[in-house]
Parts: structure tokens; sequence; C-alpha cells
């Protein structure tokens, strides 16, 4: 598995094209919202001959949405996001935030909830309901390749917030406790903002998660299989 990670938008939003067997690809939460972004993307996807075939979304803030729409239109693919999100995207497009305007809601989804199991690229993803940040955040764990896509639940060294709208911040540790920390330590952690991290080093040292960290032995990251 390679990936290839885009910082996009003002709030620096990680879309991640996710590449399994050769030529075959999916895009998680592809934020893009001006040309010049969009045609980053899409040259990503033509200098490695990609063929995307699934969308996968952690949750609908805007700045993760901002592409879809036009994402769908150009490649036809499935857009997956738990039902509970629409409510989100919907508010979004009422009130606005952090002075950007609302994201095209004009993209169709496939209801996803905990335990589906999304196969595309040649990959498997587990989808594992974290609601917390948002009332149907979801993670995206690839067991076989030791990879999980956490958006804004989990970082580096940090948690997402819950001040937005319908965010719970004691679901939100709930969701990291009984969810994340359990899982094996060497699964690479790419979050929605920020750099990669790990299990094992979120749980031994985010000091978010206190008192509830652990000392253990914090495995190595394979940086060589992020390309930015």
């Amino acid at each position: 598995m390679e990936i290839y990670r885009f910082i996009f938008n003002r709030l620096e939003e990680n879309t991640m094209v996710v590449c399994g067997e050769p030529g075959r690809c999916v895009v998680v939460d592809p934020g893009y919202r001006s040309d010049e972004e969009r045609d980053a993307l899409e040259g990503c996807l033509e200098k490695h001959s990609l063929k995307p075939e699934a969308v996968l979304l952690t949750h609908g803030h805007m700045d993760h949405i901002f592409g879809v729409a036009d994402f769908q239109k150009r490649h036809g693919v499935p857009v997956y996001m738990a039902p509970e999100e629409r409510s989100v995207v919907d508010y979004y497009q009422r009130v606005t935030k952090f002075g950007l305007p609302a994201a095209d809601p004009g993209f169709t989804t496939t209801d996803i909830s905990d335990g589906s199991l999304i196969e595309a690229a040649g990959l498997s993803f587990r989808v594992i309901t974290t609601p917390g940040h948002s009332p149907g955040g979801v993670c995206y764990l690839e067991e076989a390749q030791k990879a999980i896509f956490t958006g804004d639940t989990l970082f580096a060294g940090a948690i997402g917030r819950t001040d937005l709208y319908e965010g719970d911040y004691d679901a939100l540790i709930k969701s990291i406790m009984e969810k994340l920390m359990p899982l094996d330590g060497d699964i690479e952690v790419f979050p929605g903002h920020g750099g990669p991290s790990s299990i094992g080093t979120e749980r031994a040292t985010n000091p978010f998660l206190e008192p509830f960290n652990e000392r253990e032995e914090i495995p190595e990251l394979n940086e060589s299989t992020v390309n930015d």
C-alpha cells in the first residue's frame, strides 16, 4: 500500500490517495477547493495511472468534503459516509464557519455503520464508528496493511475538537479509548490534519489521553509509505 497525501484548503486538511493493487486506489476525504488543488489531485492520478474506485469520508465537515461532489461527477465512484453525517452537511449549508463558503452537497452517499467492510482497490477497510468530533464520525482500518485513517477523531499528539455542531467530548473520549486504543500498537495512524503517528505512540504519549497513557515500546513509522 502506498499513500499520496495532499494538504488542501485554508484549514490544511489531509486528502489521501490510498493505492492498493497496481492502478487502483481510493481517496479519503477529498477536500480540494480551488482549481489548483483539484488539478494537483487529478495530476497525481494521471501521473501514477490510478483509477479511483471509492471515496471514504471520515465525516461531513466542509473542509473534508469540498471536492466530493466534483470528484464523484468526474469519476463516478461511490462515496461512503455514515448517515448521521448528512445532518452535519446540511447544517453547514446554513451556517458558515471559519470564513469559508459552504461545500457543494450535491453528491450521493452509500451508508456505512460500525463493522461495515469496504472492499476497493484490492484493499479491505473496516469501518469503526467514532462519534464525538461529529455524530457520525468514522475511522477506516485496513488491518492487513496495519493502517487506520482517523479523520478528526485522533491526531498525532491531539484529539478532535468538540465545540462544533453536535460535538460531544465524552463521546469522543469513549470512542478513542474503547475503539482505537485497544488496537495493535504498530498500526499507523493517518489523521485528517497533521502528520502520521501510530496507535502505540498515541497510547503512550498523547497528552489528551492522560491519565490513560501506558508505557510501551513505540514502533518506528515506515515513513517511506507516505508521499507528500
